[in-house]
């Protein structure tokens, strides 16, 4: 899947990541995986649906979704790098994510975040439903 505009172009081509610059930004820039290794970025990247931005051939965000492809999908390891927020990109990768073909139909999906409720209720995301019913078993060090 490639979708291009403003100079722009998301795809889900996983042979067009930047894995170096994939975990700079995780390990340097996030919250939520600053100490994830390699190997697990690498294994990640591997298991799941990711979705490349690109400008002038530089990866400038990244999305990916795990999911099993007829009920469920994780929304997880959402950026846009600094430089390139408040131009619409966040909008127009999360567009391209709900989009994607092999993700329709499912009956839920999922993310977590800190800051961004405003960007992702644009696209159905909301507090869980029945947090009664959710449990987790994080690790120690889980955001």
């Amino acid at each position: 899947m490639k979708v291009s505009f403003d100079g722009f172009t998301i795809d889900t081509d996983k042979e067009l990541l930047d894995l170096d610059a994939i975990q700079k930004f995780l390990v340097e820039d996030s919250y939520w995986a600053r100490e994830r290794t390699l190997e697990q970025t690498r294994t990640a990247i591997e298991n799941s649906i990711c979705f490349g931005v690109y400008h002038n051939g530089q990866q400038i965000g990244f999305a990916r979704v795990v999911s099993d492809l007829a009920t469920f999908a994780y929304v997880g390891d959402v950026y846009v790098i600094e430089e390139f927020r408040g131009r619409g990109v966040s909008k127009r990768l999360m567009e391209a994510v709900i989009a994607h073909p092999d993700l329709q139909g499912l009956r839920r999906w999922v993310l977590a975040t800190r800051d961004a409720h405003s960007l992702y209720e644009k696209y159905g995301f909301h507090e869980l439903t029945f947090p009664e019913r959710w449990m987790e078993r994080p690790a120690p060090n889980a955001y």
